[in-house]
């Protein structure tokens, strides 16, 4: 069994995939061919947002539009402990201070009312109102910017968080890296209201190349215009009219076609997965301490992962049992942003985030894909059960 079954996809596209290619190699435009454009204009076609600016990854979808933002020393970013570390990586990159705001146990996403605790601790420089970081109270930070995480592929509680930044005067980068092809009440992911949006195009994603690939989406003109300057090194009327600092941040066109025929079959891809989710759901019902995961109502999820929170304790011995099986699970993810060595100068301590804590010592990743059959998952959910008695 396929914890992630690519070759599947590959069969079902395969002819449309080698035409593609075949064409980039035939015209021989490697770098910002015509189908980067074609392929930035059905993703804003089909999200509903007035500018894709396609890239070389995820993490420099992130990136991106924090340059834009001048986000840097002095700053506070708030983000969520419990996701990849490129959420939290960028803005500390760039020498801002994140500030971590504890997630919903069920959803795994930031939660509002912790968000605006963590805004006015920060204001105050009181970590009685919320943690902060040793940094935070040695100095006056000056709140810019949130990044809510879509976790797992459904969309934050973006009404109420866009209310509180507004509020606040907060910039907000949504991480939809797990999450393109979700939904938030009839609206798609990366056109959730947000000064940006940033997706993932790494090949496990929803919607995945066969390398690296990124991109960001938004509909303020000004900020697609300088993102597609910083994306190549900063230009100005020509690449060699340097106008700014940027970075090499293009997405190859080779990997533009190969989305562009990947789109194709995107959206019953993503019908299937609900499926897959659902009979998840159906079996998984009644096992005695197990967390099966929760859509919030109005939400379509794009399931980049589907995962469990198992009873504590009992994640090394029930990985161990499904091995022996032949049923591969994973763990996203096994240690939360604010207990990494990286930011432990930050001085948080483990307990500081409780939801985040709690889910990364217990959560357990089940093959998923949409090419898994209702028996399959019956496998899974049988050695799951039998694992745990």
């Amino acid at each position: 069994m396929q914890f992630i079954d690519l070759a599947a996809q590959q069969a079902r596209i395969r002819s449309s995939i080698d035409a593609r290619i075949k064409a980039v190699l035939d015209h021989g435009k490697y770098i910002m061919g015509p189908e980067v454009a074609e392929l930035e204009e059905t993703l804003c076609a089909f999200t509903g947002s007035r500018h894709c600016v396609t890239c070389a990854s995820g993490t420099d979808a992130l990136l991106m539009p924090l340059m834009v933002w001048n986000i840097g020393q002095g700053d506070a970013v708030f983000v969520p402990p419990f996701t990849f570390f490129a959420t939290v990586e960028e803005p500390a990159l760039l020498g801002a201070t994140p500030i971590f705001v504890d997630v919903d146990p069920v959803t795994f996403n930031m939660r509002p009312d912790l968000l605006k605790k963590a805004i006015e601790a920060v204001r105050s420089q009181d970590n009685s109102l919320y943690p902060l970081p040793k940094v935070a109270l040695e100095r006056k930070l000056t709140p810019r910017a949130v990044i809510p995480v879509d976790l797992f592929g459904q969309a934050a509680e973006y009404e109420a968080l866009l209310a509180i930044a507004r509020q606040h005067d907060l910039l907000v980068l949504e991480d939809a890296a797990q999450a393109f092809g979700g939904s938030r009440h009839g609206k798609k992911n990366c056109a959730l209201g947000c000064h940006a949006a940033a997706t993932s195009f790494f090949p496990a994603k929803p919607l995945g190349c066969y390398g690296d690939g990124g991109a960001i989406f938004t509909d303020d003109d000004e900020l697609a215009a300088l993102l597609r300057s910083i994306r190549v090194h900063g230009k100005g009327g020509d690449k060699y009219d340097n106008v700014r600092l940027g970075l090499n941040g293009r997405l190859d066109t080779l990997q533009a076609a190969i989305l562009l025929a990947k789109m194709e079959i995107f959206p019953a891809e993503i019908d299937a997965r609900q499926q897959v989710a659902g009979w998840y759901a159906e079996q998984l019902q009644n096992i005695p301490g197990l967390v099966i995961p929760g859509v919030a109502q109005g939400n379509i999820s794009a399931w980049a992962q589907y995962c469990v929170v198992l009873p504590a304790g009992k994640r090394a011995q029930v990985m161990a049992a499904m091995r022996a099986k032949g049923i591969p699970t994973n763990i996203y993810y096994p240690k939360p942003q604010h207990c990494l060595a990286v930011f432990a100068s930050l001085g948080y301590a483990p307990d500081d985030m409780p939801a985040a804590l709690h889910a990364s010592q217990n959560i357990l990743a089940l093959p998923f894909h949409p090419y898994l059959e209702e028996g399959q998952v019956r496998q899974v959910v049988t050695a799951l059960r039998e694992a745990l008695a």
